[in-house]
């Protein structure tokens, strides 16, 4: 199923299905961007730049978000919230004449239409005790409480999203076929980056 997407390259910023991603959003390209998926569909393909060339090489998966929340502010920038709705494989760049880049996509490369089941329980639990140990390690407070009560997609996401993982690091976690999967990446990273502490940890 192959589709035309308007893409919003970003390093590190991770968008996945049933997911949030709030973004500010101030350069002129994007703003174009976003005025446009406004008018259309209120869909922003997000995706990962591969390196900081201009304009960058891209990875080959991104998500598709649609604009949840959207604040326009008098000087053209927007705050908005993006709810994440399917990953994509990049097929191929297309030559446009508008600001933003634009790709052909396959919208069908992953299984995404439904949340998936509950992670066991052991595997669960592993991934709150290295979060808990990640966290430590950094010395970020967290409210552990609140965490307990996420379901499994969300905390998994949620922490694949916000943790202080290089690009390819996150990039192979959006990537991941399935939950299990992902939640066994992540349980990994977690323990990799933080035994890296003393030295700068980059996954290559």
């Amino acid at each position: 199923m192959a589709q035309r997407l308007s893409i919003f390259p970003l390093s590190g910023a991770l968008l996945f299905p049933r997911g949030h991603l709030p973004l500010h959003v101030f350069e002129p390209r994007y703003r174009a961007l976003v005025s446009d998926a406004l008018a259309r569909d209120r869909r922003i393909a997000m995706i990962q730049p591969r390196n900081e060339a201009e304009p960058p090489a891209l990875f080959d998966v991104g998500c598709v978000g649609h604009i949840r929340e959207v604040e326009r502010l008098e000087d053209g920038r927007f705050n908005i919230v993006l709810e994440g709705l399917m990953r994509f494989r990049v097929l191929r760049e297309l030559s446009v004449s508008t600001a933003f880049r634009q790709v052909e996509a396959d919208i069908a490369a992953f299984d995404d239409a439904e949340s998936p089941d509950a992670l066991p329980s052991i595997v669960r639990a592993e991934i709150e005790r290295e979060a808990r140990r990640f966290a430590d390690s950094r010395g970020v407070a967290v409210d552990w409480t609140g965490v307990s009560r996420l379901d499994d997609e969300t905390l998994v996401n949620a922490i694949s999203s916000i943790a202080p993982f290089d690009s390819a690091a996150k990039q192979a976690l959006l990537e991941a076929p399935t939950l299990p999967d992902r939640a066994e990446l992540l349980a990994q990273f977690l323990g990799f980056f933080r035994r890296g502490d003393d030295e700068p940890a980059t996954l290559q």
